[in-house]
């Protein structure tokens, strides 16, 4: 039974989705903790009410980053997980922490890496004129939003699309992408070969959602 350390900053939707999916698809594996780095981040309720243990790690209360993340570190470690997932995790950690978890911590970023890395990916693909756009589950390395890709949703961007819009489509189709990914490492199915992902059983590594979400 594979053992998942969910991090988060805010609502948390996207562990919302992993905790239904690993339960309603009978996964090898459960979520043993939800670590924030906010105390108010509203994500910690929803697993506390289902049993998950939950624990907050406040990055204001370091005066170093890399204080932080050896708490961070040292509170993930107490739960001996074999994947850690950031889900909204609205931090960037450390060389030596991302090499602690080399292979086994996934993150989901809403833009089509390798396009806009970092923040407000909306409104850039918005105004950048893109056709489409979407998310990207990938493994965490030292470089920001730029480990190798596991699997991407794309949603066509309408000619009336907000960022606020396109954000929420996008996130739908992440709620889909991020369980699927998520589980593909638990059963042993990625390899990852010179830097590129590959799903052992040939499944295919895009989603594509419909126009309305």
């Amino acid at each position: 039974m594979k053992r998942i350390v969910i991090l988060i900053s805010g609502r948390g939707s996207n562990m919302e989705a992993i905790v239904g999916a690993c339960a309603r698809e009978r996964w090898a594996a459960e979520v043993v903790a939800v670590i924030s780095n906010r105390p108010d981040a509203g994500g910690l309720a929803f697993a506390a009410q289902r049993g998950i243990a939950t624990e907050t790690v406040d990055h204001r209360a370091f005066a170093a980053r890399e204080d932080f993340d050896t708490a961070l570190a040292t509170a993930i470690d107490a739960h001996a997980p074999d994947v850690v997932v950031q889900a909204g995790f609205m931090r960037i950690l450390g060389a030596a922490f991302v090499a602690r978890y080399a292979g086994r911590m996934l993150n989901i970023h809403p833009s089509l890496l390798p396009a806009f890395p970092g923040l407000h990916t909306h409104r850039r693909a918005l105004e950048a004129g893109c056709k489409l756009a979407g998310a990207t589950v990938h493994f965490v390395t030292a470089e920001l939003d730029s480990g190798p890709i596991v699997a991407q949703a794309v949603v066509v961007v309408l000619a009336d699309d907000t960022e606020a819009t396109l954000a929420a489509r996008v996130l739908a189709q992440e709620h889909r992408l991020y369980p699927l990914a998520l589980r593909w490492w638990i059963d042993g199915a990625l390899i990852v070969e010179g830097g590129v992902v590959r799903q052992r059983d040939g499944q295919s590594q895009m989603l594509f959602g419909e126009p309305d979400g």
